[in-house]
């Protein structure tokens, strides 16, 4: 019986709606265990809850609970869930939830959440400007905007310190990244505010030189990545063959992504990742963010950014076009929307040149054109944008002379 008291003591029973109501009364953060009637609170996570309880000691900012979704009219939305919901309540309003029994993402947001309230009550920052996170009926046509925090949408930032983009370390890092096995979801190329570097730095804004760090983050060029990890591998250049039909096509189809090489199988945080390679020293990393209110500070744009479709594209240019005019081509690229993902010289043999240009197979000059795409290094480039492959034909324009003069009667 005494175990069962400490962990009524731990979290507070609600179980209608005037309780739920009086529990947002509370003031710093309240952790609300939502639960199903037929299957009771998420007792897997109660260890950690009271871990945290008795490490933070913050009796007055850090409460829990527990809420059964089907006797609370506002938590009704949530209701015949087969797994755990977390909600986090900052001072009534609800700032997040995460969706699954994801002890390390429960006690960083715990944690982050806790350290943020007790910089407001010591004066050392303004409070947030929360917007609550809505409820969708799980039958209603927008239940998916529900997985706002979904245990599946973790993010990372990747902040290019100015001194690596002045060393053009740049396209080097995200080749890195995009070969590890992540993708960047969007990218973007500034200095930064004194609000972002204390936003993404807040851990060190104690430190002494912290000042001296800030004029020099906001004085030069950084560059902001927002990486998510690859739900399939994408296979490296070493282990895929540019041999396709086309000079341009979507690259990685289905049987590329099934050879996945064992050595993927476990694969290392980004963090990690970048001090095997020996980079890290160039860029800051910030992993397992699952709030995008914490990206929206860096890249304002990045909601909308995430709700347009990208695709990826592998393009060929031929070694004429690849020796004698790469910069120019490079920047046409760009100034049309393109992001540049990876790129690689290579040397197509006849095999490769006369399965790259089959439909050419019974034109006069077929030969002439294996001739010119085995003479020396083609130029392969990743890449992506929006409506990528669409963009891309109209970029090259007609592939047959009859084509073209319609396109261009002059």
């Amino acid at each position: 019986m005494a175990g069962k008291k400490r962990e009524i003591q731990l979290q507070a029973v609600i179980n209608n709606q005037s309780l739920r109501d009086e529990m947002m009364q509370n003031k710093g953060l309240t952790v609300i265990d939502v639960y199903q009637a037929w299957c009771g609170p998420c007792k897997a996570m109660q260890t950690l809850f009271r871990k945290l309880k008795n490490e933070l000691n913050e009796d007055e900012l850090l409460h829990f609970a527990v809420a059964e979704a089907d006797s609370i009219v506002t938590l009704q939305p949530l209701r015949d869930k087969c797994e755990p919901v977390f909600l986090f309540s900052v001072n009534g309003t609800i700032v997040a939830k995460i969706q699954g029994a994801n002890a390390p993402l429960v006690n960083q947001k715990i944690i982050a959440l806790v350290n943020e309230e007790r910089k407001i009550a010591a004066g050392e920052m303004v409070r947030p400007q929360y917007h609550e996170i809505a409820f969708v009926d799980s039958d209603s046509e927008d239940a998916g905007e529900l997985n706002y925090e979904s245990v599946d949408q973790i993010y990372t930032i990747v902040i290019i310190k100015p001194d690596a983009v002045a060393a053009r370390k740049v396209q080097e890092i995200k080749e890195k990244i995009n070969k590890a096995g992540f993708v960047i979801e969007a990218e973007d190329k500034k200095p930064l505010t004194e609000e972002q570097v204390k936003h993404f730095y807040s851990q060190i804004v104690d430190q002494p030189d912290f000042e001296d760090f800030v004029s020099f983050m906001t004085r030069n060029l950084s560059y902001i990545l927002v990486v998510s990890q690859a739900k399939a591998k994408q296979p490296s250049w070493d282990e895929s063959e540019v041999n396709s039909e086309t000079e341009s096509k979507e690259p990685w189809d289905e049987q590329q992504e099934m050879a996945k090489p064992s050595r993927m199988k476990e694969r290392k945080s980004l963090q990690q990742y970048l001090e095997i390679q020996q980079i890290s020293q160039f860029c800051d990393v910030e992993e397992n963010i699952t709030n995008t209110k914490f990206i929206d500070v860096l890249i304002p744009d990045f909601k909308k950014i995430r709700g347009i479709k990208f695709e990826k594209i592998l393009a060929l240019l031929r070694p004429a076009l690849a020796n004698e005019r790469t910069e120019d081509v490079l920047n046409k690229i760009q100034d049309e929307g393109f992001k540049i993902l990876l790129q690689r010289q290579i040397v197509l043999s006849e095999e490769e040149a006369k399965t790259l240009c089959k439909e050419y197979e019974n034109k006069d000059y077929f030969g002439n054109v294996i001739e010119n795409m085995t003479s020396g290094p083609s130029l392969a480039l990743v890449l992506v944008r929006e409506n990528g492959l669409g963009h891309w034909k109209q970029l090259i324009g007609p592939s047959n002379v009859e084509e073209a003069k319609e396109y261009l009667p002059e």
